[in-house]
């Protein structure tokens, strides 16, 4: 087994061996059921459709599953001084950032695709509500392993730049929050170029086209840019400190 996928598995467990994955597993589904069936208004909406899902999970991710799971990757490590006792091993930086991004990303991606049992319990067993169109359900679960993907990135990033949890913690959710409502703003924004700007850049626009059915490859793009944009500031990140 590679160092990459060794540190991955490692980071992956650790996050079983502490109350954190149940505590973010279990919360999630909570406020995610609130959301749906009750702020949403579910049952009102009297169609097969899984919109409001791909409507609230998004922001679930990026305001309490995605800080709370990366805050800790590079944080703890920089204040433990583990990280110290890792970089001087014969392990390359890139396998460091990488194994940690795919241990956190295990972590958020499960909690994704475990929502994945709202669909199915709704519309096959054992309600059976009706016919769902599967289209818009499959490109919208996509659209949020993307986004999953580009966040859990940002989070990263924020966590190899401090060796505090809770200072991680929340430069991820701001960060992540003013990207999502990035597109809200946009439309009180009078200045037509700045407007496009916004959107462009707004994660809640990217994700739209997903929710409706619709894969657009601009989107994608923007996606795997912005993921492999923040990976390579961390690695840059961890390469600096190793030379202070």
């Amino acid at each position: 087994m590679s160092p990459m996928m060794i540190i991955a598995k490692r980071e992956f467990r650790s996050y079983f061996g502490s109350p954190l994955a149940y505590v973010v597993i279990c919360l999630t589904f909570l406020l995610l059921g609130l959301a749906i069936f009750w702020v949403g208004g579910f049952w009102k909406v009297d169609r097969a459709s899984m919109h409001l899902l791909f409507q609230y999970m998004p922001v679930a991710l990026a305001v309490l599953i995605v800080p709370v799971v990366t805050m800790r990757s590079m944080a703890e490590e920089k204040r433990s001084g583990t990280l110290e006792m890792l970089i001087t091993l014969p392990v390359k930086d890139s396998d460091v950032i990488l194994g940690k991004y795919l241990g956190a990303l295990g972590l958020v991606l499960m909690v994704v695709l475990a929502t994945a049992l709202y669909p199915l319990a709704m519309f096959w067993a054992p309600w059976n509500l009706g016919p769902l169109d599967m289209g818009p359900v499959w490109s919208g679960y996509i659209g949020l392993v993307l986004f999953s993907g580009t966040a859990v990135a940002i989070g990263l990033l924020a966590s190899s730049l401090t060796d505090s949890q809770a200072v991680a913690f929340f430069i991820t959710f701001f960060v992540l929050v003013v990207l999502w409502f990035m597109g809200t703003l946009a439309e009180h924004v009078e200045k037509a170029w700045l407007a496009d700007a916004l959107t462009y850049m707004s994660f809640q626009s990217r994700l739209e086209g997903f929710s409706r059915g619709l894969i657009d490859t601009r989107d994608v793009v923007f996606f795997l840019s912005a993921m492999a944009l923040a990976l390579v500031t961390s690695f840059r990140a961890l390469e600096r400190r190793r030379w202070v």
